[in-house]
């Protein structure tokens, strides 16, 4: 059997090995031991051929983990965390309620944006997601919003921390690509922002069409809204040392986030943050970190028997063969990442298949930073869509009270919102490649 036949037949097998509930880890993991040692029993025996095998396997995922941007990731999820133990959130969504509340469904749209400026600290979109689980819906339930759409916009809107900077996804598309780390962070921004602003709309729009659905919330004096800044202003404060430290050339990104989670640290004990709070803080950094290297060891194996099967290079040929407007191959390869991340998590989704599909996307000519944001941004479908939707289950699991598949339901309309989304940043590309290109040249 020919190493692309291996690689098909295996990859089929990897596909069905996720749908029955293997972790995507430990399922990569296998089928890329597999995937080398039929390879090289072919070549060289089987006892040489299960030699070698074994040590990619021992060296491939320790060599790919000790890689100097992957450091940033751990940095930028303790910074988020830190901000929520230290009550910096719930000041943010205090200062998002009191500005935005008076607007049909202002408590969500308060969500929205309160969840885009911690998105801005935070790399994490499940860290982003149970933090305002515990702040935002008991708000909207007190004021009288119905469950589902409560749940459903945190659920959604914690999704914008795999768009915004920092954002700990981008960080691994960067390093899978070899692309700048810095470039694809910095083409987040606005798009994040429009993404942010789709999503709003939505719930005014929602809220104008039924009376019921999310009431707005008055009785603010201008005074009171102003009081509120002082409290937001801490996250305004480390969202701009990150950005001057990267992009005004003091330091690398994985530096910004060392120095971003040393300035919250400080404000956080200023304001009386307590030993278990801290000790909270460290655990839960710790948890996903591992769960996030976890999933990287796990499929490099994967990605390097791709590498001896040659089926990046098969498939891009193939792709570029298609007798097709380049835009209808890219429609579909989005329309296959929608499908996909109905059975897999976002980063498990991207480090499987873009060994395969970024050199077909290459070889019809696309910018590989804006494919990063629109392939992110479709990443964050996985996070909101059953049955996987780990931002749903994560705000189930916060709120017991509130079934998953009304979070489900509640997080539907915002499907549309994303299509919208991604629609806007392929017709406008210059959304995501104006700041790159502004502040890092082409």
């Amino acid at each position: 059997m020919e190493p692309i036949e291996i690689g098909l037949w295996l990859s089929g097998l990897l596909i069905v090995l996720v749908v029955i509930g293997v972790r995507v880890a430990f399922a990569a993991a296998l089928i890329g031991f597999l995937g080398l040692l039929a390879i090289f029993s072919q070549r060289m025996g089987f006892e040489k051929g299960f030699v070698v095998a074994v040590q990619m396997a021992g060296t491939i995922p320790h060599s790919k983990a000790t890689t100097y941007a992957l450091s940033l990731i751990p940095t930028f999820i303790l910074i988020g965390y830190l901000a929520y133990y230290a009550g910096l959130t719930r000041a943010l969504f205090e200062a998002a309620k009191r500005w935005l509340g008076w607007l049909p469904g202002g408590l969500g749209v308060a969500t929205v944006f309160a969840t885009a400026g911690f998105a801005a600290v935070s790399g994490a979109s499940l860290a982003t997601s149970a933090v305002f689980a515990r702040i935002a819906i008991p708000e909207m339930l007190r004021e009288g919003y119905d469950r589902r759409f409560a749940a459903g916009v945190v659920a959604c809107a914690g999704t914008l921390a795999s768009l915004i900077p920092p954002s700990a996804i981008l960080v691994i598309y960067a390093i899978i690509v070899e692309e700048s780390v810095g470039a694809l962070l910095l083409a987040g921004f606005l798009p994040g922002a429009v993404s942010a602003v789709i999503y709003g709309s939505l719930v005014v729009l929602l809220a104008k069409t039924r009376k019921d659905f999310g009431p707005p919330v008055t009785g603010f004096t201008w005074r009171d809204r102003f009081e509120t800044l002082p409290g937001a202003f801490p996250i305004l404060f480390v969202v701009f040392i990150i950005i001057f430290c990267i992009y005004g050339g003091w330091g690398t990104p994985t530096e910004a986030g060392a120095l971003g989670a040393f300035v919250v640290l400080i404000m956080a004990l200023r304001r009386g943050m307590k030993w278990q709070n801290l000790k909270n803080s460290l655990i839960e950094t710790a948890k996903l970190t591992v769960m996030i290297f976890t999933i990287i060891w796990g499929v490099l194996l994967y990605v390097r028997f791709l590498g001896f099967a040659d089926l990046p290079g098969a498939f891009a040929e193939w792709i570029a063969s298609i007798d097709q407007p380049r835009i209808v191959v890219l429609l579909c390869i989005l329309a296959g990442y929608a499908v996909l991340g109905m059975f897999m998590d976002a980063i498990g989704m991207l480090l499987l298949t873009l060994p395969v599909v970024f050199p077909a996307v290459i070889a019809l000519g696309y910018d590989p930073i804006w494919f990063g944001i629109i392939v992110v941004k479709m990443a964050e479908l996985c996070l909101v869509t059953p049955p996987i939707g780990l931002n749903c289950f994560v705000v189930a699991g916060v709120r017991p009270d509130i079934p998953v598949q009304d979070v489900f339901r509640g997080a539907a309309p915002f499907f549309v919102a994303d299509v919208v989304t991604v629609g806007v940043l392929i017709a406008f590309p210059e959304i995501v490649l104006w700041l790159p290109g502004l502040l890092l040249g082409p």
